[in-house]
């Protein structure tokens, strides 16, 4: 049962980070989504700004430990995704085109609500 665990929180830690890129884009259909999505965004930049340890690497690497399985060694991203979708040296340049992707979902956001706010005016 403890894999099982372990393996749903590396699930869903790959959904939040998928959530991080594209929820910007789900929130021009569904107006609430922006504020979970401005909570990871926030989480994001602290965890790039500071040494913060996510709470699901640690719930992850808990029930791997109770499985038997090694516990991850470094951070999710580290462990996953640097190095293994795209190599180590391209990590500030993917950090980049993420970032501008998140960016860009948030200016539409920002129109999209603007636009809606003045027809209703009308």
């Amino acid at each position: 049962m403890a894999r099982v665990l372990a393996e749903l929180v590396m699930a869903l830690h790959f959904a939040l980070l998928a959530f991080l890129v594209l929820g910007g884009f789900f929130a021009w259909r569904w107006r609430g989504v922006i504020y979970p999505h401005l909570a990871i965004g926030a989480w994001a930049i602290l965890s790039l700004l500071v040494d913060v340890t996510c709470p699901l690497t640690v719930w992850e690497n808990f029930f791997r430990a109770r499985a038997g399985m090694p516990v991850l060694e470094t951070g999710f991203i580290d462990h996953y995704i640097d190095g293994v979708w795209y190599p180590e040296s391209a990590s500030v340049t993917v950090q980049l085109v993420l970032g501008t992707i998140v960016i860009i979902s948030w200016v539409g956001f920002y129109a999209g609500a603007r636009a809606a706010r003045r027809l209703s005016r009308c």
